[in-house]
């Protein structure tokens, strides 16, 4: 019987094919244990099974075979095999990108918005425009996107100028918040009102006065505006758009 189709990656790990698993549980599971006997024999380490959903009865045989759950995407689940005690299995992704923008207009009146969608009990406060990156988007243009769609408003970006690491978050994973200043090309407001209650250029001493705005909101805008943060640099040989960076002004 044949093996499952496979690659070898650098980790002398299996990656078996995902478009060539059959979809007949019981030729799977005859095919599994065949393959995992070979690749034992090979001295390869480990096994990387990714299941589309179309093939997903296949997933009990593969945990029945000591599979185990790695990650999982809308389409697909990939579970995970050592064949040797303590090989190397990379983790999957473990935090949360986001990003907030400082924006300050001319008579220092700063860019703020209220959520409509908050934690039971939690009474309005502002905060910052901004929200989470979409997978393969640069910081510098996700912020920018965050405060068009929320307040309408579009902006350059100027600087990173601090960040928030959190452990606990949502579904136990961690998250990483940029907070970003950015420098106002409009200031007519429309809000995205799906979710956001008000939108408004709030007086930044305003702000900073406030008993309402949490300590964390207060010490981040503050930082903006004390701070000439880092901005975006082109490294040479870095220009093919997978790389973002950030260093201080020369």
């Amino acid at each position: 019987m044949a093996i499952l189709a496979a690659a070898v990656n650098q980790f002398r790990g299996v990656v078996v094919d995902p478009e060539w698993l059959p979809e007949d549980a019981g030729e799977f599971g005859a095919r599994l244990e065949e393959s995992l006997a070979a690749w034992r024999e090979q001295g390869l380490l480990a096994v990387w099974l990714e299941v589309p959903l179309a093939r997903t009865a296949v997933v009990p045989r593969a945990a029945a075979a000591g599979f185990r759950f790695h990650h999982s995407g809308e389409e697909y689940v990939m579970m995970a095999l050592r064949l040797v005690e303590n090989a190397f299995i990379p983790p999957y992704a473990t935090h949360y990108i986001g990003a907030g923008g400082v924006v300050l207009n001319r008579q220092r009146e700063l860019l703020v918005v209220c959520e409509r969608h908050r934690n039971p009990g939690q009474p309005p406060f502002y905060k910052l425009p901004g929200g989470a990156l979409h997978p393969g988007e640069h910081l510098e243009n996700a912020v920018i996107r965050e405060v068009l769609e929320e307040t309408g408003v579009r902006t350059r970006f100027d600087a990173l100028v601090c960040f928030r690491h959190w452990h606990g978050y949502r579904y136990g994973k961690s998250d990483i918040y940029f907070v970003c200043r950015l420098h106002p090309l409009s200031e007519d407001i429309t809000m995205q009102e799906e979710e956001i209650e008000d939108c408004r250029w709030l007086p930044v001493d305003d702000f900073l006065g406030s008993e309402e705005v949490s300590v964390f909101n207060k010490s981040i805008v503050t930082a903006a505006l004390d701070s000439g943060g880092v901005t975006p640099t082109v490294i040479p040989g870095f220009e093919d758009g997978t790389r973002e960076f950030f260093m201080p002004k020369g």
